[in-house]
């Protein structure tokens, strides 16, 4: 089969296609024909070890061999191993592995794959499983929302963003999104009861005050992000796509900074990391089928341009998500 693999860390240019054995699978994993992908900020970081903190895990000096990149998928199924229930060959499922996705077929746990939504193409269900399960996670685990709250979203127009807006209003918070001039009015669609456009305003400044901030740009100080909160609010702190590159530590950086200032502080400084599973993506598919929320795609390249779609994503200036078809 093919598959996209890196063989030295930097930029999309080092990715090569290359013909690679078709995977094994376990016994509770699904050997899923993948129909489509989409990237994430998490892609090119791993394609440039940026930060260093990714050579721990995928290689010091070097990646490991055999290395696949990408994590969102969605496609059907081809063989199933003996202790899998539920799913047969045929089925369309979406979900995500840790790499692995950028191929013509992946072997994939059962516990991270869901039956795709009938309404959604393969391209809008690839691009639900990373973005919208962090934002998931991260609003109702992390920041424990309730309905009535109000919660504002710094960097609404990203892939985690625009499913932050959405999610919000479904646990029936008040939403405030924040994203430059050019995406208020996506913002906006996506159902947001104010939207702050970053170029002429300093959210932080505001003197409203909310009960949940959820950061997803990474771009500002802990003394700034908690100024906008109630005395007893929530910043929940995801990562940060703009944070310095070149570093030890990247986006971990701010989530260290957030776990040592929490205890010495009213309001709760928590932090969201990607733990994929099936139940969230049940769930997730649940609320798609009935409208409730969608993913926002911006730009579809197929598979044999995924160089040129890390590029643009690298960039940190995609509305929404950035799907892959195979």
């Amino acid at each position: 089969m093919k598959a996209w693999s890196w063989d030295r860390y930097g930029p999309p240019d080092v990715l090569t296609l290359k013909d690679v054995d078709e995977p094994d699978i376990a016994r509770d994993e699904v050997l899923v024909g993948v129909r489509a992908a989409s990237v994430n900020p998490y892609d090119w970081r791993h394609v440039r070890a940026d930060p260093k903190l990714v050579r721990l895990g995928i290689g010091l000096r070097r990646p490991k061999p055999g290395l696949i990149l990408g994590a969102d998928l969605a496609g059907v199924v081809e063989r199933v191993g003996d202790e899998v229930t539920g799913l047969h060959p045929g089925d369309e499922v979406f979900g995500e592995v840790r790499l692995g996705s950028f191929a013509e077929t992946v072997a994939i746990p059962q516990n991270r794959l869901a039956v795709k939504p009938a309404r959604l193409t393969f391209e809008q269900a690839a691009s639900v499983s990373m973005a919208a399960h962090t934002a998931l996670q991260g609003l109702r685990d992390a920041g424990r929302i309730s309905a009535g709250q109000r919660v504002l979203v710094n960097g609404a127009s990203g892939g985690i963003g625009t499913f932050a807006v959405q999610l919000a209003k479904t646990f029936g918070a008040e939403v405030t999104g924040v994203c430059s001039t050019r995406n208020v009015e996506l913002v906006r669609s996506l159902g947001a009861d104010d939207v702050v456009d970053y170029t002429r305003e300093d959210f932080t400044e505001r003197e409203g005050r909310y009960d949940l901030l959820m950061d997803i740009v990474g771009d500002r100080s802990l003394a700034e992000l908690r100024r906008p909160l109630t005395s007893r609010g929530t910043l929940v702190i995801v990562g940060g796509i703009a944070s310095a590159r070149g570093g030890l530590l990247g986006p971990a950086a701010q989530v260290l900074r957030g776990a040592l200032v929490s205890p010495f502080v009213s309001q709760r400084i928590v932090t969201v990391s990607w733990k994929p599973n099936s139940t969230d993506l049940r769930f997730l598919a649940e609320l798609m089928e009935k409208e409730q929320i969608a993913p926002v795609i911006d730009r579809t390249y197929p598979f044999a341009e995924i160089p040129e779609a890390l590029r643009y994503i690298e960039r940190g200036h995609a509305r929404g998500k950035v799907a892959i078809t195979l």
